[in-house]
């Protein structure tokens, strides 16, 4: 036997199906948030793991290189290929850095240089970048000291 709603009861299951709808959907939204910030975790992280690839490949080429040292300081005015090419492939690889313009540039400071604290054959590798759609600068810094036969 089915019985019929009284007026108090009609509509009450309408109510719950949209209170149903609408806690369905801020959980929808929440899960998309979170997708979000993961993306931009990874984003992040693929940066900074490129920047610090990038500063210790440089790292790399000044070992072998150790008897052109000098030459990968930022200051050396006449053009040298290695430190130039690397500069070229940190800019196309990071965002946010314009050679044509010197914007965030990555810098090797090569030691001695008392005013930076850098002792002889101490090298800082410095590379900034600006992440798509922010504005806090990111950097990566290294610092190292090459010994060895020059």
């Amino acid at each position: 036997m089915q019985t019929r709603p009284t007026k108090q009861q009609v509509g009450v299951m309408l109510i719950e199906a949209l209170i149903g709808i609408l806690i369905f959907s801020i959980g929808i939204l929440a899960l998309i948030g979170m997708q979000g910030s993961a993306i931009k975790n990874t984003t992040d992280a693929r940066y900074r793991s490129e920047a610090a690839y990038l500063a210790t490949q440089v790292i790399g080429q000044m070992w072998i290189d150790i008897s052109n040292l000098s030459k990968y300081d930022k200051d050396y005015a006449p053009a040298y290929s290695p430190r130039d090419d690397w500069v070229t492939a940190v800019a196309a690889r990071l965002p946010g850095i314009d050679i044509a313009s010197s914007t965030r540039l990555p810098t090797i400071e090569v030691g001695p240089d008392a005013g930076l604290g850098l002792a002889a054959n101490e090298v800082r590798v410095l590379i900034q970048w600006l992440q798509p759609g922010e504005s806090d600068v990111r950097r990566v810094q290294l610092l190292n000291r090459i010994n060895g036969a020059t």
